[in-house]
């Protein structure tokens, strides 16, 4: 469930930030481009802020919820 989550966040910064910058300011393509660097980074170091931000507000990883078994 967390990775659908970041990746429906993600997937939704992205479109908003190219629409603002297509038709308020380019200046929020730069919101793109951060995304998609924490993209990367999560990508190569295996550390999500975002993953660490769901996990407080009580999203569970993958395999959590079977835990108990």
């Amino acid at each position: 469930m967390m990775n659908r989550y970041i990746r429906v966040i993600a997937g939704t910064f992205i479109i908003i930030s190219v629409l603002l910058g297509m038709f308020v300011n380019e200046n929020w393509l730069w919101f793109t481009l951060f995304v998609g660097a924490n993209l990367l980074q999560s990508g190569i170091t295996k550390w999500c802020l975002m993953e660490d931000i769901l996990s407080k507000f009580g999203v569970k990883k993958e395999g959590d919820c079977c835990a108990s078994k």
